[in-house]
């Protein structure tokens, strides 16, 4: 459901207008009826296929009122549970996957929230079954709809920027990596993945002259995991990873912090961008982009990346079905 002040009624509407067509893209969404036309109330999520091109399926649960462009933190307790409930029907393999609508985190953590997003509450939530690669979470944004395509995963996630430089060490980038690689071959169907990897610093540290993370901690980490297999590059300079000719080079990139990783693929994708958590036993995606509390309601919100998010989420789950079965 995502905050249901915001724009994930409306985008989620749209979305199930543009895709009723197409049974293979049939989702049911987990929320209040009341937040959607022509919706059609299912007591168990197979039931979403029946009614998937008449109406949009809705496995509803209770919310209080939250008027378009209005969060009440009195809705909390109701995007969590709509997030549970997703997630445990993955679990129980009733559903192919988990497609997150934006949430917002400051409502959250007012009551009592105590994780820094959706990313880190799904690894909790998921942490007692096994996933299919190298453990996460790692969250990785998409640009599939440029060319080349631009994959970013992130070392660090929300942490403040001062913290990075303690928080990337070696072990973190050599997890990072395999999990990386990892979803590269069961998710995205990429059989010889290539990883290159930003550094830290300016100029990925001239050598050290601007700072010496790369060469006490990111090179030797890709040293040894190349050692182990996986196609990885020495540290690279940020600022010169993202353009086209760069992209065609690789299949994803880790990044080392949120705005290294963010910036390039919101500037070129920013309607089409898909969030996804890497390393976990479900599959999870997510539009990428937040709640838009000042355009909700007004019919201006575009569903460009909600579908992308639901059309990767459908591309991994068959990938990990012609794996695994």
């Amino acid at each position: 459901m995502g905050d249901p002040a915001g724009i994930g009624p409306e985008i989620t509407q749209k979305a199930w207008q543009k895709l009723r067509d197409d049974p293979t893209m049939a989702f049911f969404v987990i929320g209040d009826p009341a937040l959607y036309e022509n919706a059609a109330i299912i007591d168990h999520p197979q039931d979403a296929r029946r009614v998937f091109k008449s109406a949009l399926p809705v496995y509803p649960i209770d919310c209080p009122p939250a008027p378009p462009g209005k969060p009440n933190i009195k809705t909390a307790p109701a995007i969590l549970k709509s997030i549970e409930l997703a997630t445990n029907f993955s679990l129980q393999n009733q559903a192919a996957g988990v497609v997150t609508n934006p949430i917002a985190k400051d409502l959250l953590y007012k009551a009592g929230f105590d994780f820094p997003g959706h990313t880190e509450y799904l690894a909790e939530l998921t942490k007692s079954a096994p996933a299919p690669y190298e453990r996460g979470p790692v969250m990785m944004l998409c640009a599939e709809n440029i060319e080349p395509p631009l994959r970013v995963a992130l070392a660090s996630i929300h942490i403040p920027l001062g913290a990075v430089k303690a928080a990337v060490t070696k072990d973190l980038i050599i997890n990072a990596a395999r999990v990386i690689d990892g979803a590269l071959k069961t998710d995205f169907g990429i059989p010889k993945p290539r990883i290159h990897m930003a550094g830290l610093n300016p100029h990925a540290g001239e050598n050290g002259t601007l700072g010496r993370t790369e060469l006490e901690i990111l090179n030797p980490a890709a040293a040894d995991l190349r050692a182990e297999g996986i196609n990885i590059s020495d540290a690279q300079s940020g600022d010169t990873l993202f353009h086209a000719e760069a992209r065609a080079g690789y299949d994803a990139v880790l990044a080392m912090y949120h705005d290294q990783g963010l910036i390039p693929v919101k500037t070129l994708d920013f309607h089409g961008g898909v969030n996804t958590t890497l390393g976990l036993p479900i599959i999870r995606t997510s539009p990428d982009h937040g709640t838009a509390f000042d355009i909700a309601g007004k019919g201006k919100a575009r569903p460009d990346s909600l579908i992308a998010a639901l059309a990767a989420a459908r591309k991994f789950s068959n990938n990990r079905t012609a794996l695994h079965g």
